[in-house]
C-alpha cells in the first residue's frame, strides 16, 4: 500500500494583532524625541536640553544649570539626565539620580515617571520593580498620562505589584481617555478579551479606532481585524485591506502578513500574488513565520514570483528553525521529493516527525506514509496507523487520513490494531508516539 505524494500547505487564517505593551516614556525616547506629553515638551528646560543633545552645549549647558539651581524642578529633570548620559557633563550616573530623585520627591509628575522607568529597566539604580511601580503610581495619581499606561501595564503583567486585571483596565481607560494611543489600543484589546472587563466587541473597535486614527499601527491593525471577523463591527473586507494597509506601511509585520493574505485571497482587493509576495517578504525578512511560510509556497508554486523549489526551501528552513509546524512538514515535502534540495528520505523523515509531534495533522499524515513504505525508516504499520488516526482525529485533520488507516488497517493483525489504537490514545502533543509526558 502505497498513499497519495504529499502537499504543501501555507497558512490561510488571518492573525490577530496585539497590545501596544510599551511604555512611551522610555529614556531613549525621552533624550532623542521628547516627552510623550505636550505639557512636557513644551517648556524651556527640554529645549535646553534637545540644543545640548545636538552638540551645543554653551549656552543651553549654562541656563540649565541655573534654571535647576534656581529651583525650577523640571530644569533638574534634565541636568540630572545629562549627567546620566554624558551629555555636555561628564557621565555621573549617581548624580544623575539624585537630581531626577530630588525632582520627583518635589512632586514632579515628569521627574517620577523618569525615575520609575530607572527602576524598571536597573538604569543608575539597582532594577526594582516595586520601587518602578511606587513612583510610576505617584505619578499616575498626578494625571501622567504615560505613568497611567505604565501603572495598567504593570497591573497586567503583575510586575512590582499584584497582577490585577480589572485596575489594568481602569488605568489604561484613566490615560486613554487623555488621548494616549498606547492606552486606548491596549483598552481595545481589554474589551476584545474581556480581561478585567465585562468583553464588549464594540467598545474594543471604539477604542482601536480612536487609536488607529492617531496613526498607532498596532490598533490599525486590530481595527482591520475586527472588520475582517465583524466582531463588534459590520464585516467587510475592503475596510479591512485599508486599515491593513495603513498599519503595514508603517512596517507591522502582522499587518504586512495580513494585507499579503488578502492580496492571495482576493479578499476586500483584486487578487495579485505579486503583491501578496511583495507584503509576505516584508513581513518574512522581520522573522514573522506565517509570511515566511507563505512566501516559501509562493515560490514553491511559481505564484506572483519566478518558480524557484531552492528559494521555497530556504524560507521554509527559516520557519521551521522557529518551530512552525506546517513549515517543517512543507520542508519535509521538498526533501522526499527532491525539489530544491537533494532528495533524502532521512530528512523528509526528522521533518515530518517534527511536525507531527507538534500535531500538525499533514505531517502526521506523511510520516506514516514513509513508515508504511519503509524510506528513510524500517516499515511499521503500527505507529503508521496511530499517526493517521490522529492526522483524521486532528483540529485541522487531514481529508485522507480516515480513509487510509482504514484501507491500511485491513493488513493488520488484531493485536497491531490494539497496539496501534493504545499508542494513539495514550499520545500526548510534542511526545513521539509510546513516550510518556515529560520524556521525549
Amino acid at each position: 500500500m502505497s498513499l497519495n505524494s504529499p502537499k504543501v500547505n501555507e497558512k490561510m487564517k488571518p492573525e490577530i494583532c496585539r497590545l501596544a505593551g510599551v511604555s512611551t516614556i522610555a529614556l531613549v525616547m525621552m533624550t532623542s524625541q521628547g516627552p510623550a506629553r505636550a505639557e512636557d515638551a513644551a517648556t524651556a528646560p527640554w529645549e535646553l536640553f534637545r540644543a545640548m543633545k545636538s552638540g551645543q552645549c554653551e549656552p543651553a549647558r549654562a541656563q540649565l544649570q541655573t534654571s535647576s539651581q534656581a529651583g525650577d524642578a523640571s530644569a533638574r529633570v534634565y541636568v540630572g539626565l545629562a549627567y546620566l548620559l554624558g551629555v555636555c557633563e561628564s557621565k555621573d550616573e549617581k548624580r544623575g539620580v539624585q537630581l531626577v530623585r530630588d525632582a520627583a520627591d518635589s512632586g514632579l509628575a515628569l521627574a517620577q515617571d523618569m525615575l520609575a522607568h530607572m527602576y524598571a529597566t536597573g538604569t543608575g539604580v539597582e532594577k526594582n520593580l516595586a520601587s518602578a511601580f511606587k513612583w510610576r503610581l505617584k505619578a499616575a495619581e498626578q494625571g501622567h498620562a504615560d505613568a497611567q499606561y505604565s501603572v495598567g501595564l504593570m497591573f497586567k503583567k503583575g510586575e512590582g505589584v499584584a497582577m490585577d486585571l480589572r485596575q489594568a483596565a481602569e488605568w489604561y481607560r484613566k490615560a486613554a481617555e487623555q488621548g494616549l494611543a498606547s492606552a486606548q489600543n491596549d483598552l481595545g484589546v481589554t474589551y476584545s478579551s474581556g480581561e478585567g472587563v465585562t468583553r464588549d466587541a464594540g467598545q474594543a473597535v471604539e477604542w482601536y479606532r480612536k487609536a488607529a486614527e492617531q496613526g498607532l499601527a498596532v490598533a490599525q491593525c486590530n481595527l482591520a481585524y475586527k472588520y475582517s471577523v465583524g466582531d463588534g463591527i459590520a464585516k467587510n473586507e475592503k475596510l479591512a485591506a485599508e486599515w491593513y494597509r495603513k498599519a503595514a506601511e508603517q512596517g507591522d509585520a502582522v499587518a504586512q502578513f495580513n494585507l499579503g493574505l488578502r492580496y492571495s485571497s482576493g479578499q476586500g482587493l483584486t487578487k495579485d500574488f505579486g503583491q501578496a509576495a511583495e507584503w509576505y517578504r516584508k513581513a518574512a525578512e522581520q522573522g514573522y513565520v506565517d509570511a515566511q511560510v507563505n512566501l516559501g509556497r509562493l515560490y514553491d508554486r511559481g505564484d506572483g514570483v519566478a518558480k524557484d523549489a531552492r528559494q521555497a526551501v530556504e524560507w521554509y528552513r527559516k520557519a521551521a528553525e522557529q518551530g512552525d509546524a506546517l513549515a517543517a512538514n512543507n520542508l519535509g515535502t521538498m526533501y522526499e521529493s527532491g525539489r530544491g534540495v537533494l532528495q533524502d528520505y532521512a530528512q523528509a523523515l526528522r521533518y515530518y516527525t517534527i511536525a507531527a509531534r507538534a500535531g500538525n495533522a499533514w505531517g502526521q499524515r506523511n510520516l506514516a506514509r514513509l513508515l508504511i513504505d519503509g524510506l528513510g525508516t524500517p516499515v511499521n504499520v503500527v505507529q503508521a496507523h496511530a499517526w493517521l488516526n490522529l492526522a483524521g482525529a486532528a483540529d485541522r485533520p487531514h481529508p485522507d487520513a480516515v480513509v487510509e488507516r482504514d484501507e491500511l488497517a485491513k493488513r493488520m493483525t488484531p493485536a497491531q490494531l490494539a497496539e496501534a489504537q493504545r499508542l494513539a490514545r495514550t499520545w500526548q502533543p510534542g511526545q513521539l508516539l509510546g513516550v510518556k509526558a515529560g520524556k521525549s
